[in-house]
């Protein structure tokens, strides 16, 4: 049987690409924000107020994509004893040897590890950036509030650049077939058998 194999819903890949979207802009906003430098970003955006005024509600419907995606996909992103084992051989992903890894399901290690430290971020980033987004909330005398919420918020974005990066590398240059996967929902029988047997056996009931 050589039939796809649907791998993302409908809503899944929507879900994504908001999530990926309104990332995309907040993280450019945010960059333009953080050194004047990178100034000239807010410009190509429609100038300092529109990016000033779309950051945080932008980050608001990140936070909300995220938080569907936990909700869709907690039963998938718990990590088990599965995982341990793929994670003890990850000399064979590292080398392209995805014929010697153990079987996996729905989503590897890797995965997983990127979808939880990106749903902590996200929630950082939210908490404090409701912080600066009404700082005249915050009375003077809490200022190491305001002052404790931009440290955080910045090193909760540059943690979130440095995994947005190894994302898309890995989901379009490491493991072909799927970057495609969230674009049209499906892949072939011997993709999902190669990258993640125990889904496949699952999803085909074998």
């Amino acid at each position: 049987m050589n039939d796809p194999i649907l791998r993302y819903t409908l809503v899944e890949r929507v879900m994504h690409w908001i999530a990926a979207l309104t990332y995309t802009y907040v993280l450019l906003t945010g960059l333009a924000f953080y050194s004047p430098h990178l100034y000239w970003i807010a410009t190509i955006l429609g100038g300092a107020p529109t990016s000033r005024f779309w950051h945080p509600w932008l980050g608001v419907v990140f936070a909300l994509a995220i938080a569907w995606m936990l909700r869709a996909w907690l039963a998938d992103m718990r990590i088990t004893p599965d995982d341990r084992r793929w994670g003890q051989a990850i000399q064979h992903y590292v080398r392209n040897e995805d014929e010697n890894l153990p079987p996996i399901g729905r989503f590897n290690l890797g995965q997983k590890q990127f979808f939880w430290i990106m749903f902590y971020a996200a929630a950082v980033l939210l908490i404090t950036g409701a912080v600066l987004w009404f700082p005249e909330r915050i009375p003077w005398s809490l200022r190491a509030l305001r002052y404790a919420a931009i440290l955080l918020h910045v090193a909760a974005a540059l943690i979130t650049i440095g995994l947005f990066i190894i994302h898309v590398y890995m989901g379009t240059a490491v493991v072909r077939g799927g970057f495609t996967s969230i674009i049209r929902g499906e892949v072939s029988p011997a993709w999902a058998r190669t990258h993640h047997r125990l889904w496949y056996d699952r999803v085909t009931g074998r």
